[in-house]
């Protein structure tokens, strides 16, 4: 299968605190918005959209009826998340949510249910471990979903200890 022309950067930070979410939320699915940036192709040659997360909104699974296999928000959830993100000087950019015992794949539910645009981060959670995770964008017709490539990157801090190692290297020659 060819490689996807849409990016999801997400730092490692991000990245654990997803997994650690589906593992403490099992065996229940649990969901948050992912706050950042879109559009950062430059970042990147030879594709068509990169999206960055820096940042995550957890928020609790509201669904009573069935949050082993489905997960619900509130209006007042998303506008939240909104405003979290304008206070950080990001978007909203996603959304993720585990599927505990199940692929990290969308199912129907989640097709019907999701908004053209976004990105939507599913990790599979196997017996409260957290496996596979992947990224979805779907299509405008609403019809299906496109993978997104997801590319972990080192956080703010490990960037800095790595560029103070090569000032110093530089600086002792």
């Amino acid at each position: 299968m060819a490689e996807s022309k849409k990016i999801l950067l997400i730092n490692k930070d991000a990245e654990a605190k997803i997994r650690a979410h589906g593992a403490e939320t099992y065996p229940h699915e649990c969901c948050g918005a992912m706050l950042g940036k879109d559009d950062v192709t430059g970042v990147v040659v030879g594709v068509e959209s990169v999206r960055e997360v820096s940042a995550l909104f957890p928020l609790i699974n509201r669904r009573d009826d069935s949050p082993r296999n489905r997960f619900s928000v509130t209006s007042e959830d998303v506008m939240d998340a909104e405003k979290a993100a304008r206070e950080q000087g990001l978007d909203v950019v996603g959304w993720y949510h585990s599927h505990p015992d199940h692929p990290a794949r969308p199912s129907d539910f989640d097709r019907e249910h999701a908004w053209p645009w976004y990105s939507y981060v599913i990790v599979s959670v196997a017996q409260g471990k957290p496996e596979d995770m992947t990224s979805w964008r779907l299509n405008d017709d609403r019809a299906s979903y496109e993978p997104e490539s997801v590319r972990i990157h080192p956080t703010d801090a490990e960037l800095d200890r790595l560029r103070t190692e090569i000032d110093a290297k530089r600086a002792a020659k």
